[in-house]
């Protein structure tokens, strides 16, 4: 029986972490620290405004947050995400092993 397809907000958060610069993003901010807009720009090929849209994305994906620190925006990973995105790939891994299994038994026998 095939299962159904993922969550739109599952495709949301695997394309949102397609995007290389947004990948950089989440590669920045895998130590669980918080970092504002303008300690992330440094380094970057990209202007603040275009880093602030990929934070934004990230942000709905369900895979970073941002909180107001004074005057400064600062963005952190939100394990939520990433977790979730783990899950659903070992539930289709454990799908293939399964499946791999099968025909493993069905051509020695």
């Amino acid at each position: 029986m095939p299962k159904p397809a993922p969550k739109p907000e599952l495709a949301q958060l695997f394309a949102a972490l397609g995007e290389p610069t947004r990948l950089s993003l989440v590669n920045r901010l895998r130590d669980g620290s918080e970092q504002s807009i303008a300690v992330m720009a440094t380094g970057l090929p990209i202007s603040r405004q275009a880093l602030t849209k990929h934070l934004k994305v990230l942000e709905a994906a369900g895979i970073a947050y941002s909180r107001r620190l004074g005057r400064e925006t600062v963005y952190r990973i939100d394990p939520a995400g990433l977790i979730a995105a783990e899950r659903w790939i070992a539930d289709v891994s454990s799908q293939w092993d399964s499946a791999i299994d099968r025909l493993k038994k069905q051509v020695e026998s």
